[in-house]
């Protein structure tokens, strides 16, 4: 009763055996054993660059949590969220030093980190860094696009699948203009137009941009349970 208890406390399900008694579920017991390891690992005495991935796993895992557990709820607030902080990256990127100075000084599972390639200008900082907010707002909204196709069903493209691209264009885009100008580059400045963009021009194909527009997935849910 006491594990029992405990492994709830931590969200992990009792499951029932053939004979009806509780047991630990498989998936569950290997997931919180790799998440133990991880941390031992990441708090381990050795340079960050010889545990980056380690790091990135953590923050992927943070990452995954975040877009099962958030909704946008609607078209309408997923724009506005991301065209705020198109202006608050923008803001704290350009405009003052924060951004940089956590970015570069504060080593935590918040974002993820890659070697920076080879270059003939001396870095600071070894590695090229994106932090988890860039993968998770925008994330909401490519998952949010998936809602879309499930409830309209676009007959010539896919939101989904636009979206997907879209992020991939916006973050090579923000990579290559940092590589070219070796300054740091405010991600949702290049992913938040290129995502609500492409998704308004994706309704335009399908003939469906008032339908998107006002969609809004708790209606669509709900609509579905009736």
């Amino acid at each position: 009763k006491h594990v029992g208890g405990w492994m709830e406390g931590v969200g992990m399900e009792l499951e029932q055996n053939e004979k009806g008694e509780k047991v630990l579920p498989l998936d569950g017991v290997l997931t919180l054993g790799m998440g133990v390891l991880c941390t031992l690992a990441y708090w381990a005495p050795v340079a960050m660059e010889n545990k980056f991935l380690v790091s990135n796993v953590i923050a992927w895992a943070l990452a995954m949590v975040s877009l099962g557990a958030i909704s946008l709820g609607s078209f309408q607030t997923g724009a506005i969220l991301l065209a705020g902080l198109f202006c608050y990256d923008i803001f704290w990127v350009f405009g003052s030093d924060v951004m940089m100075t956590v970015a570069t000084k504060v080593e935590a599972p918040v974002k993820f980190i890659y070697p920076a390639p080879p270059s003939d200008t001396p870095r600071a900082y070894p590695f090229s860094v994106l932090g988890l907010g860039d993968v998770v707002i925008p994330g909401l909204f490519v998952r949010f696009a998936s809602k879309i196709d499930e409830a309209l069903q676009p007959q010539n493209l896919s939101y989904f699948s636009v979206a997907t691209a879209a992020y991939a264009v916006g973050l090579l885009t923000c990579f290559g203009v940092n590589e070219i100008t070796h300054a740091g580059q405010p991600a949702l400045l290049y992913l938040d137009p290129s995502l609500v963009g492409s998704a308004l021009a994706c309704a335009v194909a399908n003939d469906q941009l008032e339908e998107v527009w006002n969609f809004r997935e708790a209606e669509e849910e709900a609509g579905k349970e009736e």
